[in-house]
């Protein structure tokens, strides 16, 4: 069965993590890039086409250009309807799965951390999460223009400058996909200081929801003081920093929920909670049911 990057290449083993698409067939470069044309016919079994649906993350920070056709994409809990010609982006941390497409035709590039530029990671963590966006002509062509010209130095394995050239090439594509989702935020392009410290405590939470809870650690990663950051955060975001903190937290309970066969103790001990009870105060008042209720009514 042919591997597509769109779709989950990982097969699952067990049920106690999320399925994983990874790039380990890349001879560890950390770069990948396909175009694929997918039907329905290609999956010669319900269990084929099943596994290839099935909910997932992704090694690096994917994107992919539909070119032609429909699809239906559920992205953490979210279901997009995505109709060529437009983007999509998504941050590794995400999880995500097709639900329904018609021969479609996509461009995808995977690429890690290692190979973004610095800057370029920043602007990915600044505009994630983000929808799929649909594109003008002109863009498609300038986005469509550079993906090719990716997967042709992705191709080319003898060339001396092959490393340079793909990472240079990628790290255009990405800097050019990035640049049209920015142009959606209506936001200035001078960040001010309160929004420079709520995207680096956002990108903090990122990294470490799951063992810190109590801003003022956040704070002093800052070089802050707990006042300012919670001023600064609610004054960018609307939202003060402990609900950041738990909204955090219970998108990724949810995910495990709905995409493991965790116990609820277990979710709670991963997510940096020893006191079970109090995790499952904490999710009831935050979503208005149990977790175990969210979890079969999700599965209904």
């Amino acid at each position: 069965m042919k591997k597509y990057r769109f779709l989950c290449s990982s097969m699952r083993k067990n049920k106690k993590n999320i399925p994983v698409n990874s790039m380990a067939d890349n001879s560890g470069r950390g770069i990948a890039i396909d175009v694929n044309h997918i039907k329905k016919a290609d999956f010669k079994t319900a269990e084929q086409y099943e596994e290839a649906t099935q909910s997932h993350r992704d090694e690096g920070h994917t994107f992919h250009l539909v070119q032609k056709g429909k699809v239906l994409i559920e992205i953490d809990l979210k279901k997009h309807t995505v109709s060529a010609p437009a983007v999509v982006y998504m941050h590794p941390s995400q999880v995500h799965r097709i639900i329904d497409f018609h021969n479609v035709t996509v461009c995808s590039l995977a690429i890690n951390n290692e190979h973004l530029y610095p800057d370029h990671q920043d602007f990915l963590e600044t505009i994630a999460p983000v929808a799929p966006l649909s594109l003008s002509k002109a863009t498609y062509k300038n986005i469509s223009t550079l993906f090719t010209l990716s997967l042709d130095f992705y191709t080319q394995k003898n060339n001396k400058l092959y490393q340079p050239l793909l990472k240079d090439s990628c790290n255009a594509l990405v800097a050019l996909i990035a640049s049209v989702f920015l142009q959606q935020h209506k936001g200035p392009v001078q960040l001010s200081r309160s929004e420079h410290i709520a995207r680096s405590f956002a990108q903090l939470l990122e990294k470490h929801y799951s063992t810190v809870k109590r801003p003022a650690v956040y704070a002093d990663k800052l070089n802050i003081s707990t006042h300012y950051l919670n001023e600064s955060v609610k004054h960018t975001t609307g939202i003060p920093v402990t609900q950041h903190i738990r909204d955090r937290v219970i998108l990724e309970a949810k995910r495990l929920l709905l995409h493991t066969d965790r116990s609820v103790k277990e979710i709670a001990f991963e997510l940096g909670y020893e006191d079970y009870p109090y995790f499952t105060r904490l999710f009831t008042k935050a979503t208005g049911i149990t977790a175990l209720t969210y979890r079969s009514k999700r599965h209904d």
